[in-house]
């Protein structure tokens, strides 16, 4: 796993609590933040919008380890717990960080990314399906991977991945069911095509078995007035 760099964001303390103090910050490009966890006790603080939506846009994103740095306070290593996001904005508008301690692990949730391209689609015209796209795990801050790779280079059509088949290394526990599909090779069911009819040419009428009930009808009246001529 590569050296991840340190990232410090520095805050300072809130004093106000009021919407009215959160939206003058928010429209300063602040973000009101609380720290919790660990040793220390809960703070309540400022930090810069800008550098906390990079971190969220990163590809570590909200598993990012964070030094926030609180003036007077002190600084804390830090993950993001919770967030809040304007609907309408999509901006961050508050954040909650929980302190890290050493030696302890915590739980994550991490992308799942499929490696090759399968059998079944290469050479069996099928379709790759991705049914979960990320796994929860649990591991020291240091040791979550940015991504778990699945390599599905060996599925055919019909075949399935678990989550068992996960690789991972020493010291990650992976907390979903062992027996959850992961991805799968499927086949494509082509629809019946409608056949259009040709401009201009006649539907052939079908044919009729038998005769027709008048048809009947008349021939039964010529028998009929053949056997008077004959008695007269």
């Amino acid at each position: 796993m590569a050296e991840k760099k340190e990232i410090i964001v520095r805050a300072t303390a809130r004093d106000g609590r009021g919407k009215n103090d959160a939206r003058r910050a928010r429209r300063n490009g602040q973000v009101p933040v609380t720290i919790y966890g660990g040793t220390g006790g809960t703070v309540a603080a400022l930090a810069p919008l800008s550098e906390l939506a990079a971190i969220l846009r990163s590809d570590t994103g909200r598993n990012t380890i964070v030094t926030l740095e609180v003036e007077g306070v002190g600084a804390s290593e830090v993950m993001f717990q919770d967030r809040q996001i304007d609907p309408v904005r999509g901006r961050l508008v508050h954040a909650d960080f929980k302190r890290l301690v050493k030696g302890e692990k915590i739980e994550a949730t991490v992308p799942l990314r499929l490696v090759g391209e399968p059998i079944g689609v290469r050479e069996q015209a099928g379709v790759l399906e991705q049914i979960i796209r990320e796994v929860e795990i649990r591991c020291e801050p240091r040791e979550i991977p940015e991504h778990l790779d699945v390599d599905v280079s060996n599925l055919a059509v019909h075949d399935v991945l678990h989550v068992s088949d996960i690789p991972i290394t020493a010291g990650v526990e992976i907390l979903e069911s062992s027996d959850v599909v992961i991805a799968t090779v499927g086949v494509v069911k082509e629809e019946p095509v409608a056949v259009a009819p040709v401009e201009g040419e006649v539907p052939a009428e079908p044919e009729v078995s038998g005769k027709g009930k008048k048809e009947e009808e008349g021939e039964a009246e010529a028998e009929g007035e053949e056997g008077k001529g004959k008695k007269e």
